[in-house]
């Protein structure tokens, strides 16, 4: 039996088009028509990962008859063919999700405990002992840069091999069950929840060291504290709800793919006109959200560092800098709603 044979059955019996088959595997659709009709034949790197979607060797594949295998992934009753995680799409943005919230929850934390420390030099601090300012300042500064340097450690790590993952696989079939996405859903409302319960904790905490001896070491400290884990359950939860979304990752991958790689992609050449549109559109989002963020940190940093006077109005803004950037990714959030509102492809 021929390799041909073997691949019309296992593409027919798995209710699989040729533009299906030839998205998941990174090819054209005449790509896989000419090895239909054995007019060429697939690399050996295609060929292992029919194996991965089809469930089996590549003896079988290729030396094999298959003609006369079940569908690879059925429904108990055999009903219809059920689809499965055939590139490890779920453990990787599985971990994607945890080290994306773990990176966020790392560089407040070392803001957290920068302000620790220079709550520690204050003359009334509460705790009966004053820090040498320099070494507040010093070791604080220490906690922050190394806060941000370890979540950014997280963060580019993961986001880089998420853009790898996305060029190998710009196209995805959506496997999940409606029970896998009704457990990721509670997932999101339980870890939403958490999330805003723990940021409310610290408010609480805030609220009633305001005006006390405690005021800046525990008040201060707790509510960024509480922020930090609050916002890793509210961002962990949001991405592990949003990566069942498949077809929301497909329209995505414009993001990650530069404009000639759009362009190579066997597709219908008006989905690949929405994928190009959907690709400036980010990159607008990207510039404009960059431009807010360095406002920010510039802010915030003036806030820090630059004495704004002892009395009045500005006397204690540097204890309010790191709202700076809250306050930009706010910003940021509504930038891309509304250019996503209001920026609209050109043939509309």
């Amino acid at each position: 039996m021929s390799f041909r044979d073997n691949l019309l059955h296992l593409r027919a019996s798995n209710n699989m088009t040729q533009e299906q088959l030839a998205m998941m595997l990174g090819v054209s659709r005449q790509s896989v028509t000419k090895w239909e009709s054995e007019r060429s034949y697939p690399e050996l790197d295609k060929l292992c990962k029919m194996c991965e979607i089809f469930d089996c060797t590549l003896d079988e594949l290729v030396q094999g008859d298959l003609t006369g295998k079940a569908p690879t992934r059925q429904q108990p009753g055999g009903a219809a063919p059920v689809r499965e995680d055939v590139f490890g799409y779920d453990d990787f943005m599985t971990n994607f999700a945890g080290k994306i919230s773990r990176g966020v929850m790392d560089i407040v934390l070392g803001v957290a405990f920068g302000c620790a420390l220079f709550a520690l030099s204050e003359p009334e601090n509460g705790l009966g002992f004053v820090l040498p300012e320099n070494m507040g300042a010093a070791f604080g500064f220490l906690c922050i840069a190394a806060g941000i340097v370890v979540g950014l450690i997280d963060i580019v790590s993961v986001s880089l091999a998420h853009a790898r993952f996305v060029r190998q696989h710009p196209f995805i079939e959506d496997f999940y069950t409606d029970r896998q996405k009704e457990e990721k859903q509670k997932t999101f409302v339980r870890e939403l929840i958490g999330g805003i319960a723990i940021i409310a904790v610290g408010i609480v905490v805030l609220l009633l060291t305001d005006g006390t001896r405690w005021e800046e070491l525990v008040g201060t400290v707790g509510i960024l504290v509480c922020i930090a884990v609050g916002a890793r359950f509210i961002v962990h939860g949001g991405m592990t709800i949003g990566l069942a979304n498949i077809d929301d990752y497909n329209e995505s991958a414009a993001e990650t793919l530069t404009a000639s790689e759009i362009e190579s992609l066997p597709m219908p050449e008006d989905r690949r006109r929405v994928m190009m549109q959907q690709h400036k559109t980010d990159k607008l989002i990207g510039a404009v959200c960059g431009i807010i963020m360095l406002v920010a940190t510039v802010v915030g940093l003036v806030l820090l560092f630059v004495p704004l006077g002892a009395q009045g109005s500005f006397g204690r803004a540097n204890e309010f800098f790191w709202l700076s950037w809250a306050v930009g990714g706010v910003c940021c959030g509504i930038a891309t709603l509304a250019i996503r509102a209001f920026v609209k492809p050109k043939s509309e």
